[in-house]
């Protein structure tokens, strides 16, 4: 795995740690938990990957380096926000900001991360698995940090975040014909939070029927 991914893979488990503790933090866990929830999200995508592909056991357990590294940007985060809250000068919208930008940047990075991969393990032919792959990978972590939160995943609810992961992965394997894998990476990445950005701001979301409940 060249430089460009070996960049990737590190922004992108710094950037899921983040988000992990951070919906840890804001579900009133304790420093356990946090520390879990970071790490769950930074390596969930990659364990589902793995056994997708079917490189087991998968590498968050035979490389323990990036499950480290998790650990340790989720305790940098509690202590921080612990000083923040404790100082009375954080705001839920500086909060919201944070999670949303490295929620966007750990699903685009592991999006691009999570197909060169298989491209390495078994070729560049199967564009199909190269995209659910990719997919999975970019959003694994973000679904079982959702589920372990008991929260309905955001790949189901809100701001296009599978879909995101979708059009990143095909400009991916599209641009990379014509500017070469490195190129097409920066690319991908830079269209992926381009998307969850913008569905963000202008609240887009993929069309859904409300249902209400009815009141017994």
């Amino acid at each position: 795995m060249d430089r460009m991914m070996l960049l990737f893979e590190i922004i992108g488990t710094v950037a899921f740690s983040i988000s992990g503790a951070f919906v840890a933090i804001r579900k009133g866990m304790d420093l356990l938990g946090v520390l879990v929830m970071g790490l769950v999200t930074a390596v969930g995508g990659g364990v589902i990957r793995d056994v997708v592909t079917g490189s087991v056991p998968p590498k968050a357990f035979t490389d323990p380096g990036y499950a480290g590294l998790a650990i340790a940007v989720a305790a940098i985060a509690f202590v921080i926000e612990w000083k923040i809250k404790k100082d009375k000068s954080a705001t839920s919208q500086t909060f919201e900001k944070i999670l949303f930008l490295s929620d966007s940047v750990g699903l685009a990075t592991f999006t691009v991360f999570g197909i060169r991969c298989v491209q390495e393990q078994l070729g560049n032919d199967n564009y199909a698995l190269l995209i659910f792959v990719g997919v999975i990978t970019g959003v694994g972590g973000g679904v079982l940090r959702d589920l372990f939160a008991n929260t309905v995943p955001s790949i189901f609810r809100k701001h296009v975040y599978a879909t995101a992961s979708i059009v990143g992965a095909c400009s991916f394997l599209l641009a990379e014909k014509f500017v070469g894998q490195n190129t097409a990476a920066v690319l991908s990445l830079i269209i992926t939070v381009l998307i969850r950005v913008l569905a963000g701001h202008f609240q887009w979301n993929l069309p859904c029927i409300e249902w209400e409940k009815n009141k017994e």
